[in-house]
């Protein structure tokens, strides 16, 4: 009987916690229209490990064509690549890059990519950005919409650009560079440029 009336009393303590913090998202969400859009450069590095005794990318699926195609059509991968603020293996990680990669054209290299930017130190120390696009993978520069966002950064929206810092093909380790501009809701702080190195 103790434990039930313990259990119940605990269950009514959440329950009225959980409707306070969704009265307050409530609020904020409402009035989002008075806040001023902030606006951040972000620049990192991004270590793409495709071999080795400890890769980050991994295939899951592939189609019953992949074998045979030439652009590895139906490929799918997921990653889990460390952010770094330099393109040296040691600088210091700034966050994890996760999600997935699928080969998504029949005719050339080129990927169909939904990924999220976890930021895991600095001012941006637990938000995500998101994006979504074509990663056409022998361009030297590529671009992706920027779609959203976490934390921070809600409402975030904008553009990536993506280029190979390096690659080297006896062990499969690539280095990508990224730089995102992106606006977003910021209650707390005026227009932010910043770069991996600072956060």
């Amino acid at each position: 009987m103790a434990k039930q009336l313990i259990a119940t009393v605990f269950l009514m303590i959440i329950a009225i916690i959980s409707s306070t913090h969704a009265h307050e998202e409530e609020a904020w969400f409402r009035n989002i229209r008075g806040l001023k859009e902030s606006i951040a450069v972000v620049h990192f590095y991004v270590q793409d490990v495709l071999g080795g005794l400890n890769p980050t990318v991994y295939e899951v699926a592939r189609a019953s064509i992949t074998a045979n195609s030439t652009t590895s059509f139906g490929q799918v991968r997921v990653l889990d690549d460390r952010m770094t603020a330099a393109p040296e293996a040691s600088s210091a990680t700034v966050g994890r890059l996760q999600g997935l990669i699928t080969f998504a054209d029949l005719e050339t290299s080129a990927l169909a990519m939904n990924l999220n930017f976890y930021f895991t130190s600095g001012e941006y120390n637990g938000s995500t950005l998101c994006i979504l696009g074509r990663n056409q993978i022998m361009n030297a520069q590529r671009e992706f919409p920027v779609v959203g966002g976490t934390g921070a950064f809600r409402f975030a929206r904008g553009y990536a650009l993506s280029s190979t810092y390096s690659y080297d093909v006896e062990t499969n380790y690539g280095v990508l560079e990224y730089t995102m501009y992106v606006t977003y809701v910021n209650t707390t702080s005026a227009s932010l440029i910043k770069s991996a190195a600072d956060m």
